[in-house]
């Protein structure tokens, strides 16, 4: 298990997380994407026209999964578990934001090596505050 500082330090550095989202029978779906940690939640980007966002408006209930390593004994990831929910306007055109004027800052920089977010009117912005969190580190077997 990683320690509570170990796990934003490897939130914050990753770059991919793979989320699932539910069909209305039930049926998976995964999807890889980027995202911000900012030590409370984990924002994500994604497409509004994509399965992942139409299937998380109906049913907001995730798991997102952050993991890194090749051999096993440097296995280590992060699962959140709860529910998203969208923050700001869908897509996102850059109106006013107050709960995002911290990360899209975070995001630009991760992603875009900018100051400020470049909205492209095709996303929008996905909240996960999780209710659980499980983190393992097999380097420290």
């Amino acid at each position: 298990m990683m320690a509570p500082q170990e796990r934003d330090a490897f939130l914050t550095g990753q770059r991919t997380c793979r989320m699932a989202s539910v069909d209305a029978h039930g049926v998976p779906h995964l999807s890889a994407l980027w995202f911000a940690w900012d030590g409370s939640a984990l924002w994500l980007y994604s497409l509004v026209r994509s399965r992942r966002f139409r299937q998380l408006a109906a049913r907001p209930h995730t798991a997102v999964l952050v993991d890194d390593g090749h051999e096993y004994g440097e296995l280590r990831g992060v699962e959140l578990t709860g529910r998203v929910e969208r923050v700001g306007e869908a897509p996102r055109t850059g109106e006013p934001c107050p709960e995002l004027d911290a990360v899209e800052p975070l995001f630009a920089a991760k992603y875009f090596r900018l100051d400020r977010m470049p909205h492209d009117g095709r996303h929008a912005w996905l909240r996960l505050v999780p209710d659980a969190v499980v983190s393992w580190d097999f380097r420290k077997l």
